[in-house]
This record gives structure tokens, C-alpha cells and sequence, in this order.
């Protein structure tokens, strides 16, 4: 039972509609399925990451956001609005008009991978998510690994499915519209980055 709810908790983490999701969204119709989907696998990582520390460092993870929360959130912030700017003024119609199945690259992991670890904050809904399911875990017990294999299995899979998703709707869209759509997209991503900016310069002027 407790693989079975690592498996949802895997899939919960991954369902909030961040700039992540978007980002994938964004991979997804430009360069299809593939570039999508290894986008949401750097997700994944970040997840599998932060489940760890959820699991085995969860007090000293506590600490150090307490400590660090201003420069996560303006650093978090300029990395999350320089990837929602690239997501804006990049030009999809070069990718739609070469159908090879080698448009995804490792960047669209990196970048998704780097996206993920500016929210720590995650880290939150990784424990909180532990704490709904009520799976615990022993830290010296063999029983963490198949915990976090399905954590990572049940975001794989989501990711896949999403990805697959919007994928298949690129040709169903014209391409003025497919440009919009990245530009929508890359503003959400820039206004979500400016709002973890803003917040953490006013708690920096507010200290």
C-alpha cells in the first residue's frame, strides 16, 4: 500500500499547474512529445531530489530555506523570468517545420531541472503529501528505495501522458496560434519568476 501511495504522491506533486507544467505545455507543442516529455523528466528529478531530503533531511531543508528564503527567491526569480523570456520571443515555426524526430534536446531537461530546484519550496508539498498519504518511512530501513522508485514512477508517468497530450494537439492548432500560445505561456512563467522576485526583495527591504 505504501508503494501504491508513493506511486499518487508522485502524480499529486507534479499536477500543480506551475511554471513547470507550462514550461512543459510549451515543449510539448513546439517540438512534440519527446522534448515535452524530457522536459517533465527533469521535473521528475527535482521531485525524486526533493523527496529525499523530505525524507532523510527534512529539518535541515527547514533551516536552510529559513535562512536562505530571500536569495532563493530573487535568484529563483531571475532564473524563472529568463526562461519565461526565452519562452516568449523564441519562434516555434522553426521546429514545427522540421518533422525529425531529433528536435529534444538535453537543454530542455536543464532547463526544466534548473526551473525545479529555484522552488525549494516544493519540498513543502513533498512532505505535505507524505503527511495526507500517512507513508512513513524508516530512514534505516530497505524500504525508502521502492518508496522513491515509485515517487519517480508515478511523476514519469504523469509527465508522459501530459506531455503526449499536448503533443498530439500542435497540428490541431494554426501556427499564428501556436505563437501566441508560446508567448501566453512564456509571460505566465515571466510573471510567476517576477512574484518570487518582488517577494523576496520585499523581504529583504522589510528585514
Amino acid at each position: 500500500m505504501d508503494i501504491l501511495k508513493a506511486f499518487l504522491i508522485g502524480i499529486c506533486a507534479s499536477i500543480p499547474l506551475g511554471p513547470i507544467a507550462i514550461f512543459v505545455i510549451h515543449k510539448s507543442l513546439s517540438k512534440g512529445h519527446l522534448a515535452g516529455f524530457l522536459t517533465g523528466l527533469g521535473a521528475t528529478l527535482v521531485d525524486t531530489v526533493f523527496s529525499i531530503i523530505a525524507i532523510f533531511a527534512f529539518a535541515i531543508a527547514e533551516n536552510f530555506l529559513a535562512k536562505n528564503e530571500i536569495v532563493i527567491l530573487i535568484v529563483g526569480g531571475i532564473i524563472v523570468v529568463g526562461l519565461g523570456a526565452v519562452m516568449t520571443f523564441k519562434d516555434p515555426f522553426r521546429n514545427l517545420q522540421k518533422e525529425s524526430a531529433h528536435t529534444y534536446t538535453l537543454k530542455d531537461f536543464v532547463q526544466s531541472v534548473a526551473m525545479g530546484l529555484s522552488n525549494p519550496g516544493a519540498i513543502l508539498v513533498i512532505f505535505t503529501l507524505f503527511a495526507i498519504f500517512n507513508v512513513e518511512v524508516a530512514r534505516n530501513d530497505f524500504t525508502v528505495l521502492p518508496i522513491l522508485l515509485a515517487i519517480a514512477a508515478g511523476s514519469v508517468v504523469y509527465w508522459f501522458f501530459y506531455s503526449m497530450l499536448f503533443a498530439s494537439l500542435r497540428r490541431s492548432f494554426k501556427m499564428i496560434t501556436l505563437i501566441w500560445i508560446n508567448r501566453i505561456s512564456g509571460i505566465i512563467v515571466i510573471l510567476i519568476g517576477l512574484s518570487l522576485f518582488a517577494d523576496g526583495m520585499i523581504k529583504w527591504l522589510l528585514r
